[in-house]
């Protein structure tokens, strides 16, 4: 049975049929948490219950720690940027830590940013030491991994799109909300990872909403297998798996495409974020963002995560 673990400013809960239990531990750090096992079965079997509702959550990930993304590695998202899945190599890049913020804190939009995007996507949280050169196999990719969590990439597209700058366009103070819940997954729980359903929602309306199953290009397996050649994980890193169809963002008519490929750079990116400018879906201040993970039977559930667009 899956385990969700919560946490608040100063302290650690897990979740029961009776509601949140205090974990007693000293643990500061979610690698250090992953250690404390027996504190949090502890946890599970006893102690006082509060209501869930009555915690001020912050993220179960805490920073710093490494943060890696997985990109288009979703075939819907891949043929709505105007490309065939096919052809879409496995290739990542990072983020900062420092844009990991709680599941119900305000995503905060600098000011310069005009074309703010989302992306619902699924986090691992890697369970112990992946040094250089580990092999990962069919057989072991599971105990690399300690559970999952629901994160929005936030993505600033006119920063990302003109200068081909993912880690600052990605990494601004709040980019990466994350939460509510760590779900703590068994060896046999994570065979259902395909099972999972990812949708998201602004002001209500739904915008993302895909399984696993199907529409994944590369599932973790191959993710950390390919990591593990040149980047060493830790225990409490994060690994962001990818965002299906729905992204404010999307590719322009193969036309306007063409004619835009014959324009000098710095003319072609003007006309293509004044045309961006128009694309209502892009989030704006006031934009409630709400993301929830899960099968479909409900036998796994990450919760759901509420957000508020700011402007800084």
């Amino acid at each position: 049975m899956s385990t969700s673990v919560l946490r608040t400013a100063d302290a650690w809960w897990v979740l029961t049929d009776a509601g949140a239990v205090r974990i007693d531990t000293s643990a500061t750090t979610t690698a250090e948490l992953l250690g404390d096992a027996e504190e949090i079965d502890a946890a599970l079997h006893g102690g006082d219950a509060v209501d869930p509702d009555s915690l001020t959550l912050v993220s179960p990930v805490t920073a710093p720690c490494r943060v890696v993304a997985q990109m288009t590695n979703y075939a819907s998202h891949v043929r709505d940027a105007g490309l065939n899945p096919d052809s879409i190599p496995l290739t990542f890049f990072r983020k900062a830590s420092g844009s990991i913020s709680g599941p119900y804190a305000d995503i905060v939009s600098p000011a310069h940013v005009t074309c703010l995007d989302h992306e619902v996507e699924i986090g691992l949280v890697i369970a112990r030491e992946v040094p250089v050169g580990t092999d990962v196999t069919p057989e072991n990719w599971a105990s690399f991994v300690a559970g999952v969590v629901i994160t929005n990439d936030v993505s600033a597209r006119d920063v990302q799109l003109p200068k081909t700058q993912f880690y600052e366009s990605k990494s601004y103070p709040t980019f990466t909300p994350v939460g509510p819940a760590l779900v703590l997954l068994t060896d046999d729980e994570l065979k259902r990872f395909g099972d999972l359903r990812l949708r998201l929602w602004v002001n209500g309306e739904l915008r993302q909403d895909s399984v696993v199953d199907g529409d994944m290009l590369y599932p973790p397996l191959d993710a950390l297998r390919a990591l593990s050649r040149f980047q060493r994980l830790d225990a409490g890193d994060l690994l962001l798996t990818g965002t299906p169809v729905g992204t404010a963002l999307s590719a322009p008519p193969k036309p306007v495409e063409l004619i835009a490929s014959l324009l000098p750079t710095a003319t072609k990116w003007r006309l293509f974020f004044k045309a961006q400018s128009k694309n209502l879906k892009y989030l704006r201040d006031g934009d409630v963002v709400e993301l929830a993970i899960g099968t479909d039977d409900g036998a796994l559930d990450l919760g759901r995560q509420r957000t508020v667009v700011r402007r800084a």
